[in-house]
């Protein structure tokens, strides 16, 4: 039968794979599943499946879906507007998107008015794209350098997204470099800096970041199926 709970449990099959084949143990890869445009229904299935960490892109349906299941891992794994960053900063998990330092410095300050510390990534543009956002692996090193500026927000790794290609290579060398500046920038490591986390690889391509370095993989389609856009 194939519904959203055999899905999952076929992605972690997969996901267990790639770590074995990469010679990684099992945990050290987590799936985000990706549930944007999906209804609150479709969650609830994943979540009776036993999954707990869920990606958004927009931060509209990130709170209401927080608003239903508040006690779920919410992740914001889409482009981040300033002015936004009110709405989620009392509750989100991680935000994997900060591609900037002025989107960092809002972060830092709507997560003192909670009085907590938000956890974020850094974005790295890997692809060098210009229409992706992210840091350039110097800037990147730069914040990371000064992340005294930015008391509540924490920095605990980084994330990418390869380029919209088949080309397996091409994807593998962008993903590679992700895992590179990751291994620099842990000269920079302290108490807001930590590179723990890779966030990389989708529904097309999360073997390939398994196989490079990958712990946070982004899965959607595999799961919910290819989204209604309507």
């Amino acid at each position: 039968m194939d519904n959203i709970a055999t899905r999952i449990q076929g992605v972690k099959a997969e996901i267990a794979a790639a770590l074995l084949e990469a010679g990684r143990s099992q945990d050290d890869a987590k799936l985000i599943a990706v549930s944007k445009l999906n209804p609150i229904s479709a969650v609830r299935e994943a979540v009776a499946a036993g999954q707990v960490d869920f990606g958004e892109n927009h931060v509209q349906e990130l709170v209401a879906k927080h608003a239903e299941l508040p006690n779920l891992n919410w992740h914001m794994i889409g482009s981040l507007q300033r002015n936004k960053v009110k709405y989620i900063a009392s509750f989100v998990h991680l935000i994997h998107s900060v591609d900037s330092e002025r989107l960092l410095r809002e972060i830092s300050d709507q997560a003192a008015k909670h009085g907590r510390i938000v956890p974020c990534l850094l974005q790295i543009n890997i692809s060098d794209e210009p229409q992706k956002g992210g840091f350039e692996e110097s800037e990147a090193a730069s914040v990371l350098a000064r992340m005294a500026e930015f008391p509540y927000a924490r920095i605990d790794g980084l994330m990418g997204m390869a380029a919209f290609t088949n080309d397996q290579a091409v994807i593998r060398a962008q993903f590679r470099r992700l895992a590179t500046a990751a291994r620099q920038f842990r000269a920079l490591e302290g108490a807001q800096v930590s590179m723990r986390e890779l966030s990389m690889g989708m529904s097309g391509d999360f073997q390939i970041a398994i196989a490079e370095g990958a712990t946070l993989v982004r899965v959607g389609s595999n799961i919910f199926g290819h989204r209604n856009t309507h």
